[in-house]
This record gives C-alpha cells, structure tokens and sequence, in this order.
C-alpha cells in the first residue's frame, strides 16, 4: 500500500474522507444531486441570485464582448473596463472610497493580511476565522494572536500586551459555520484605543443582512470607520471573485504589495459582469434580503421546536452541531436518503467533536420547505447529537502551525 493510500485510509477511519457529489443544472432550491432530486441547504446562491435570467445574460454578453478570460494580471494587461465598472459599483454600493477586485475570497484575505501584517507587527484573529484568514496569517511574518470567539475582554487583553506594536485586528463578520455575528462595534472602540487597523471579511455577510443587504459593518453603523472590507461574488452576488473596500491610500498599498492579486490573473469578464448584473438586483430589490432573514428565523424556529439547538445562529447560516465526524457523515447520509441535502462538516473546517450540518438558507426557499427540512434534519441528527467541545485558550503562536 502507498503512502498516499495510507492517509486515505486513515482519512476514512477518522470519518473525515471526502468526495465531490454531482449537482446538475443551476443552484436552485431543489437540485438534482447525483441523479436524485434533493432540497439544497448546503448552497451558498443566497438570495438566488446565480441563475437569474438578468445575471445569466450579463455573463453572456460580457463573454461576447471582452472574452472568456482576462488573459493576464491585472498589473500587466489584464485590467479591464469591466473590472473597473465593477469595483467603482461596489465601493459605491458600500459606501468606500476605492474597491480592489481579487479572484476569489480566499486570494483576497490572505493576500491582504499578509500585505498588511509586517515582521514584528501582530495580528489578532477571531478563533472562528476562515482558514483563508488563518492561512493569510501564516504568510506573514507576524506574530499571531487568536483570541476566543468573540471575547473582547481577551482580545483586549492581548492588544496590551502587543505594547503599542502596529497591529491589525481581523475577523469574519459572519462566522461561517456558526452564523452568528461579530461584535463589530467593540472591535472598532478597542482598535481605535490601542492603535490597530481593522480587517472584516463580509464573505457571509454582503447581500445578507445590514441595510440593504451593505454587511455588518453598515448593520453596525461604521461605514468609513473600517480599515478594510473584504466580500466576495460568489455567494449573494451569485458569480465568483472577490473585492475589498477601502480609501485610496489602501488600495494603492494593496496593488503594490498583495502578492495574490500582483501574481493572479484578472478576474473573468463573465463573472465581473454576472456580479455587476446582481448587484444591480440587490440594490433594486432589497426585499430578497428581507425574505433571506425572515427564511432564517423559519428555520431556527422550526429547528428550536423540534428540540435543536442552533447556537446562537443570528442569520441564514445555522448550524446542527452533532459532534463526532462520523456520526455527522451518518446525519447527512440519513437526510440525504429523505430528500435533504445538508453537507457534514468536519475537522479541519471545525474545531474536533464540533462536526456537524451546516445548513444555508436561501431567499428562494419557501417556508413550507424549511419547516419539512427541519423535521427531517432533526430526525437525522438527533440520535447523534452532542455538546460542543470547550474552547481551546487562545495564546500567541510562535509556530503558526498549530492556529489552524
């Protein structure tokens, strides 16, 4: 036997192999997954938006006009009209001075904390981060700090004893396995008393909650009082890529320094112009985020009747926590056998005995869907279902390994 198949065999033993199943036609509701038609909770199309008759012409035509591909960097040749129509539409949609696209969400956050984060500066992380956030940590020459999920009294802690070294603070706004939202509002008082840029990855949040759909930091009230605003187009938006917000100075910096987008080709024009196209939407009908969260709330409450606990979840990511990876892997199984497809999350993506289903709503499911879901799901995972594991103490990490 290979080494390789070795780590997959004990992949498999610890309940942590994985596999790509087979959705055909587009990110609707109710898919055809694997040949079986399913009701899809594991998507992140939140408002609906990917398949879109308006948003599907738009890449259409843009492809037509400019082509499948950029062809280059977007420091070299591969800067196009379509970029910056994009970038100008989402710093005005988030109220920013200048906006930067990257190619995806992942290229974005790890390119700019890295950017951002100098040898002997530190970076304070949410536990919960993305691992593109972790990752972006890892690529720098700081320092870490990872602070317990959404402690402000220990994220304070740590900022004294950075002693007034330059820092950055940077967290999801939306955490997103658990669905719940980052105290933006404190982070923002303590940066300014200790000195520290602020990062927030909206990823979760753009087109989701906040006034007309603006994100957090808008829900919060602190438009212009954020370093930088990361979100991608590939969730609500509906196409693929990603952008951050910022002032000029930033953006300047960024062009200069963020090695993911300086060594990454430009975004494709279909998927610039598909985003623009569900921009547009957004801002026209801002009921989609209305119908988003009440679609949430559906189905936690559905979930709290039939005895779940959804975690403290405040939007349309809500998470069934079972515990153990191979009984979260038996859950999803289960429900997928009933129609429900709810993908089983497991370590590394979640901290050890937090396996679970990650369910996401959509603006397009109905509340009758939800509430069948819900009994299902319950159904499936409550055998299984277990405490969430104690948090680990967050300290500073000198190997960065151990952050992820």
């Amino acid at each position: 036997m290979s080494d390789l198949q070795e780590r997959l065999e004990d992949l498999r033993d610890r309940g942590l192999y994985r596999r790509m199943r087979l959705v055909s036609g587009p990110q609707g509701p109710t898919v055809l997954l694997d040949g079986r038609p399913v009701l899809l909770l594991c998507s992140n199309n939140y408002l609906g938006l990917a398949d879109h008759p308006r948003v599907r012409e738009a890449a259409a035509d843009a492809a037509m006009r400019w082509g499948c591909g950029a062809g280059a960097s977007r420091l070299v040749s591969g800067n196009m009209t379509v970029h910056r129509r994009l970038e100008e539409a989402l710093a005005d949609f988030k109220r920013a001075e200048a906006c930067l696209l990257f190619g995806s969400g992942y290229l974005a956050n790890a390119g700019i904390v890295a950017a951002l984060a100098q040898e002997g500066d530190v970076v304070f992380s949410d536990e919960l981060n993305h691992a593109s956030i972790v990752d972006g940590c890892r690529l720098s020459r700081a320092r870490t700090f990872v602070y317990d999920h959404r402690d402000m009294e220990h994220l304070e802690w740590g900022l004294r004893e950075a002693e007034g070294r330059g820092s950055l603070i940077v967290t999801d706004g939306v955490f997103s396995m658990d669905g719940d939202v980052a105290p933006l509002d404190r982070i923002v008082e303590l940066a300014g008393r200790y000195d520290a840029r602020v990062m927030v990855d909206e990823a979760h949040a753009t087109g989701a909650i906040g006034p007309g759909g603006r994100g957090t930091v808008a829900a919060a009230g602190l438009e212009g009082e954020v370093d930088v605003v990361v979100g991608t187009l590939g969730k609500a938006l509906g196409s693929y890529g990603a952008f951050a917000c910022c002032d000029a100075q930033m953006a300047r910096y960024l062009i200069n320094t963020a090695r993911t987008l300086i060594f990454s080709t430009g975004l494709p024009p279909p998927a610039a112009a598909g985003a623009m196209a569900a921009l547009a939407l957004l801002r026209e009908q801002p009921d989609r985020v209305d119908k988003l969260q009440r679609n949430g709330r559906v189905l936690r409450e559905a979930l709290a009747l039939e005895g779940v606990d959804t975690r403290g979840s405040e939007t349309q990511i809500v998470p069934l926590v079972i515990g153990d990876a191979r009984a979260a892997v038996a859950a999803c199984d289960e429900a997928l056998g009933a129609g429900v497809f709810a993908q089983a999350i497991r370590p590394p993506t979640v901290a050890e005995g937090t396996s679970r289903l990650r369910l996401a709503v959509m603006a397009s499911h109905t509340k009758a869907e939800l509430r069948a879901a819900a009994r299902t799901l319950a159904s499936a995972a409550r055998p299984a279902i277990a405490a969430r594991a104690p948090a680990r103490p967050a300290r500073f990490y000198d190997d960065l390994a151990e952050a992820a």
